[in-house]
């Protein structure tokens, strides 16, 4: 074969990776990993449970990765807020793909981050916890009731880390 032969086999063989590459990232039909029922429930007994062992009395909503509620559990004595609460810091985890004590702490101090307090359903409290198989966010808990943002995330991070075995 000569150098020009070379080449050109080298050419059509880019353009060939360069066309799959763009036939994949058009896939008209995705799929994707979403957290399932009976985990879901899980979390949530989880995270109560956590709490109630230190003594609080919380609420604990797990969603999906698009922020559908998958599960809902109150503890006696959790105040009626606690609801609201929980499924709005586990929505907002789920959509920002982030805990949500980081970005209370991250639109205290930087002032570009501030009007995320402004988007419509958005709650930065912590508690919000994203839920990740490997690297990919299948949902998110949210807690709501100890006394401290960053007491709800310690009973979302304990229910997470009970299961982990289970996100693969």
């Amino acid at each position: 074969m000569t150098a020009s032969s070379l080449r050109r086999i080298g050419a059509l063989a880019l353009l060939a990776a360069a066309c799959g590459a763009q036939a994949q990232q058009a896939a008209p039909v995705r799929a994707e990993r979403n957290i399932g029922l009976d985990l879901a429930n899980q979390i949530a007994a989880g995270a109560v449970a956590s709490c109630a062992a230190n003594g609080y009395a919380v609420a604990a909503t797990v969603v999906d990765r698009a922020g559908g509620v998958r599960a809902v559990q109150r503890a006696d004595n959790a105040g009626p807020h606690t609801l609201g609460a929980s499924e709005r810091k586990a929505w907002t985890s789920a959509s920002a793909k982030a805990p949500t004590q980081a970005m209370m702490e991250n639109a205290q101090k930087n002032p570009g981050a501030a009007n995320l307090v402004h988007l419509p359903g958005f709650l930065l409290l912590g508690g919000g916890v994203p839920i990740k198989a490997g690297n990919e966010v299948i949902g998110a808990v949210g807690v709501g009731g100890a006394p401290g943002g960053h007491l709800d995330e310690q009973c979302a991070n304990a229910a997470i880390e009970k299961v982990r075995a289970q996100l693969g």
